[in-house]
């Protein structure tokens, strides 16, 4: 690295000023931590959920600085993630970020019960509609010849996902849609990279905090020794959606405490 280069590097590579954003399930939950690290860092978002909008998001994206915008939507049913998409650029302009976070999970503690009816409805949204939304950005992004795309993965694109195998099989799939599409869209300038949870603090996560069994498990695999809090997500999703990951392709970040390692 040359001395240019150096005076080049600060805050800015970090900037999302400007920039313009799809978080799906973005209202509610970890998508809630990704839409407000992407306002913090000046970009606007639009959250495209079927949770209802009460507001609360928004408010706190536009104390930030930054404009929210929100569409009810139902991403797994076809045309549905093109109308996201074309909803962004009517209302900012662009879009030069996607956040694939909508997902959904079940627990099955016996394989041999697990279901194709409890099977296709996971893989329509935690798989289907993620490589469908990507699809539709890549359309604008890859004339404009840049862009970020961001899929939620799970330490379960790693493991095998006791107790729930649709989840495990989609989580993998989505590494791989990670992959492949990385593969595809580097050369326009595009990243496509992901984040790999553990375990939360979030309402998912209510019942096998307060169970001592369930909620020790837990903890005996993390060398942090804590749960995830939301916010611990907010820096490597300003590192994915930002400049400062420029060079960054094909990567999924462990943000969980140490999990994978146990």
């Amino acid at each position: 690295m040359n001395d240019l280069d150096i005076a080049d590097f600060g805050a800015d590579f970090f900037s999302l000023a400007g920039k313009n954003a799809i978080v799906t399930g973005g209202n509610t939950g970890l998508g809630q931590a990704f839409t407000l690290a992407l306002a913090k860092m000046g970009a606007n978002v639009l959250a495209a959920s079927i949770i209802p909008d009460d507001r609360t998001t928004g408010a706190l994206v536009e104390a930030a600085g930054s404009r929210y915008a929100y569409i009810r939507s139902d991403i797994t049913q076809a045309g549905n993630a093109k109308q996201v998409v074309d909803a962004c650029i009517k209302e900012f302009g662009s879009v030069d970020i996607l956040i694939n976070c909508a997902g959904r999970g079940i627990n099955e503690p016996d394989v041999l019960k697990f279901t194709r009816e409890q099977w296709d409805p996971m893989v329509a949204l935690n798989l289907t509609a993620a490589f469908e939304m990507s699809h539709e950005v890549a359309k604008h992004m890859v004339p404009q010849r840049s862009g970020k795309i961001i899929n939620i993965c799970s330490v379960f694109s790693f493991l095998g996902g006791q107790w729930s195998p649709a989840y495990a099989a989609t989580k993998h799939g989505i590494a791989g849609l990670t992959k492949a599409y990385c593969d595809e869209l580097a050369p326009f300038g595009i990243q496509v990279n992901g984040i790999a949870p553990g375990y939360y603090a979030t309402a998912l996560t209510v019942e096998t905090r307060a169970n001592p069994d369930t909620n020790q498990r837990v903890m005996d695999h993390v060398p942090a020794g804590r749960w995830g809090q939301t916010q611990d997500l907010m820096g490597a999703t300003a590192f994915l959606a930002s400049r400062a990951s420029d060079y960054v392709n094909g990567h999924i970040l462990s943000v969980d405490g140490g999990y994978l390692v146990r």
